[in-house]
């Protein structure tokens, strides 16, 4: 170690809580430091320095989405208040038009004509449902409010579209891992991951996959995996672990895209797995597999194929043999194996 360099080594509370020890407040940083001195300990996954100042881009990028939503949810409920209905006529109430006329509603303008001559053209049909839904009463009080709400959704939109800008020019402009823009562009193939959501998961979990041992670790890591609570043969609950909130909100992400996408593998696995588990355990389902598909392509530094994917997770022959017969012993059948000749299960 050089004179003056303090190295720092992150390890897993879990852990170290598990490693026999006395454990009192006392000594417990002696032991600690005894456990590291002697190899016993496991450093945690830190992400180099270009990950980090990405990662720091991203999650401000997500608290910006978190209270554009925010936003959204007061100016509606402060419209349903004055009996402004405009979000069950137009799908998106703060879209162009729907900010539009808000905002001369805000500005204190009654006349529904108007107010229905500042909707869009796309909107033509339904002139007389936004008459009666722009038929309503604010206060001078909720006019002053609206007009601010619009504002502060206005800028916050501003801000995401600037601090995206930035991510763009980081993951370009990075010398240190040049990978990091390739990775992106080969996480934007997989079903349901977008531009947005490869960014946030590089940004997590960095290029190098060599930092976790398998894929079931990197799952373990991100949340994604069930839990193992088991005691005396009996198998207690099974929800996921917390892990990284913002890798497995992602994932999740991720997971909703991919199951709405038709006739590919990850869809088919959705409608299996919400058959005998529910949507919401399926949806964390598809969120491990995607994580499993992303740590294969990261490692191999491979492209995304859909033919490819099922036999990623196609179980060994041996293994879905030995399932199988033991579904049948359930059934209360014995089953008797006889080993086909390699020809004669071509033919």
């Amino acid at each position: 170690m050089l004179e003056g360099v303090c190295e720092v080594t992150l390890v897993n509370a879990h852990h170290v809580k598990q490693v026999p020890g006395r454990k009192t407040d006392v000594r417990d940083c002696e032991w600690i430091a005894d456990l590291l001195r002697h190899g016993l300990l496991r450093a945690s996954f830190i992400p180099p320095a270009p990950i980090r100042d990405l990662r720091e881009l991203t999650r401000y990028r997500a608290s910006l989405v978190r209270d554009r939503a925010r936003c959204a949810n007061r100016v509606q409920k402060l419209a349903e208040s004055g009996n402004i209905k405009l979000s069950q006529v137009v799908s998106d109430a703060l879209g162009v038009s729907g900010r539009r006329m808000l905002r001369a509603l805000a500005q204190g303008e009654r006349d529904v004509d108007r107010l229905v001559a500042l909707a869009d053209r796309q909107l033509e049909p339904k002139r007389e449902q936004l008459r009666k839904a722009l038929d309503g009463r604010l206060t001078q009080a909720q006019c002053y409010v609206l007009g601010e709400l619009l504002d502060r959704y206005e800028e916050t939109q501003a801000a995401i579209t600037r601090v995206s800008a930035q991510i763009s020019k980081e993951v370009e402009s990075e010398q240190q891992d040049p990978f990091v823009a390739e990775a992106i562009r080969l996480l934007d193939e997989i079903t349901g991951v977008g531009v947005e959501v490869a960014q946030v998961i590089v940004s997590e979990i960095g290029t190098d996959m060599s930092r976790f041992p398998s894929a079931k670790h990197l799952a373990s890591w991100a949340g994604v995996c069930p839990g193992n609570n088991e005691s005396a043969g009996k198998r207690r609950s099974g929800k996921t672990t917390k892990g990284n909130v913002a890798l497995k909100t992602a994932l999740t992400q991720a997971a909703w895209g991919a199951s709405r996408k038709k006739g590919t593998y990850l869809a088919v696995r959705f409608a299996r797995f919400k058959a005998h588990l529910g949507q919401k355990r399926a949806i964390v389902a598809i969120a491990h597999k995607i994580l499993v598909i992303i740590y294969q392509m990261l490692s191999k530094r491979e492209a995304y194929r859909e033919e490819a994917i099922a036999e990623l997770f196609r179980r060994p022959v041996e293994q879905e043999r030995a399932r199988l017969i033991a579904k049948l012993e359930e059934l209360g059948v014995t089953v008797t194996i006889e080993q086909v000749a390699a020809s004669s299960a071509a033919a």
